[in-house]
């Protein structure tokens, strides 16, 4: 088939997949591109429909269903998981509700998507996965959206470590960098209240280099010693909020950070790889900095997202005198996903790894295969987010990291 075209749309349609969704804001436009453009660029075996989309103010989700391209909208969450047009719920809200709105989808019969991290807690996590055991005996599959696995360069990183390109694993680098929180005036969020968003750039980025590097490598991590600082311990009020209670400063009514601003964190992976890791949002003029290097005895590989259609690869067992990262442009239709995009050289973006999610999610689907990551990658993600904060809390001391026995 020529790279110029796309996969060929089957003769027949193929059976219908009503999704529902709750959440419409930054993840839930970007899970509402993966959906609508999953069925026109790829051959799915299952129909993606764009049933209802839910959330709390009525209006806002009106507005929002039809930029969106959902057919309905619910305010009610457990409205959306009854209506008999949702086969799979896919859960873009704060980390607060994932669990129960996961466990109640799971128990009535749908499939989840459900975005990361998978919960707050260890325990909510647990719950799930054990909900999602349950719901996988009945038919119905669950996984935890890491979009980061969904990139290109990062999938044939991942190749080229399990064909042992790399030899033994020594080191893993990894740094997620921010900076939007780096203006003491930025606005108090729900990212930054504890009890709905769990943890501050150790959730929303720690999680996503964790498992990448977990991903990447093939191994948990078993320990890890950590430091965490919240730089700007209050912040402004939005205009009309009363869910905060702080002081008042020069700007206005201020209320009180309760996530951390930045986390630092070693660790060893299981057999014995040193790592690394570094998240953090006030990193002035980092926007979306998400680095990785893995160092091996037969090789190195490199990834920036910031340059996502590159990977830089150093083969150590070439000759010295010709031997050197090559910078690898991952737009071939041999690389993972590219086969039904553009000719080479013409590279993807962000938005792909939301289609290339669907895409996977909807195969596993068809094909009754648990779809991955799972719910247990999941839950191991949020282990090592919780060894990191009693680290933290012990200033730094070594925290192992519970494995799972099953």
């Amino acid at each position: 088939m020529s790279t110029t075209e796309h996969e060929d749309e089957s003769a027949t349609s193929p059976p219908r997949l009503g999704v529902g969704m709750v959440g419409y804001a930054f993840m839930g436009a970007a899970h509402s591109q993966g959906w609508r453009t999953a069925g026109r660029v790829f051959a799915l075996p299952l129909r993606p429909e764009l049933a209802a989309l839910c959330g709390r103010d009525r209006a806002a989700v009106g507005r929002a269903a039809r930029q969106l391209g959902w057919a309905a909208a619910e305010t009610d969450w457990r409205a959306l998981i009854a209506r008999e047009d949702v086969d799979l719920v896919d859960i873009c809200t704060p980390g607060d509700s994932h669990a129960e709105i996961a466990v109640a989808a799971l128990e009535a019969g749908k499939h989840v998507l459900c975005e990361k991290p998978l919960a707050n807690t260890v325990a909510e996590a647990e719950a799930m996965v054990e909900a999602a055991r349950a719901a996988r005996e009945r038919g119905q599959l669950a996984m935890v959206g890491f979009n980061y696995r969904r990139v290109p360069a990062a999938a044939f990183a991942r190749q080229l470590v399990a064909e042992g390109r790399l030899g033994t694993l020594r080191h893993v680098r990894v740094t997620y960098l921010q900076d939007w929180l780096t203006d003491p005036a930025s606005p108090l969020t729900w990212r930054l209240d504890k009890s709905k968003a769990g943890s501050g750039a150790l959730g929303d980025l720690g999680a996503h280099v964790v498992d990448l590097a977990q991903y990447l490598t093939g191994e948990p991590l078993v320990g890890v010693s950590a430091l965490t600082e919240t730089f700007t311990t209050e912040r402004p009020v939005p205009e009309g909020s009363g869910a905060w209670l702080g002081s008042t400063g020069a700007g206005g009514r201020l209320g009180p950070v309760t996530v951390d601003d930045a986390a630092l964190f070693i660790g060893r992976t299981a057999s014995g790889a040193l790592a690394s890791f570094e998240a953090t949002r006030v990193a002035a003029g980092r926007k979306n900095a998400l680095t990785l290097e893995l160092n091996g005895s037969k090789g190195s590989l490199s990834f920036d997202l910031e340059r996502l259609n590159e990977l830089s690869f150093h083969d150590h067992t070439e000759p010295a005198a010709t031997s050197g990262f090559r910078r690898i442009l991952v737009t071939e239709p041999e690389h993972p996903y590219l086969h039904a995009w553009w000719p080479p050289g013409h590279g993807l973006g962000y938005e792909h790894t939301f289609v290339h999610q669907a895409r996977d999610l909807v195969h596993a689907l068809a094909s009754g295969e648990q779809p991955v990551p799972t719910f247990e990658d999941g839950l191991q993600v949020q282990r090592v987010l919780a060894a990191v904060e009693e680290s933290a809390a012990k200033n730094s001391v070594y925290t192992p990291v519970p494995q799972q026995t099953s």
